[in-house]
């Protein structure tokens, strides 16, 4: 469980627009996580375009669609 220094200093990155590219994607290397919360909560997740798990989900939600449209 993250304490609230380190939950702190996530917000504080999630939060920077310095870390998102075309101030929609989300990049940054410093930050672990490759799944995380948008700037607003309220409107769900987000990737972490700096982590390379990011792109296998995205390939994998590509394939699966690919997969589904051909049945």
């Amino acid at each position: 469980m993250k304490t609230e220094l380190e939950q702190d200093k996530l917000d504080k990155m999630r939060n920077n627009p310095e870390n998102y590219k075309w101030g929609i994607f989300y990049f940054n290397p410093q930050d672990s996580r490759f799944i995380l919360p948008k700037k607003n909560q309220w409107l769900g997740w987000t990737l972490n375009f700096a982590n390379p798990y990011s792109y296998l989900i995205i390939i994998g939600i590509i394939t699966f669609a690919i997969i589904m449209g051909n049945l």
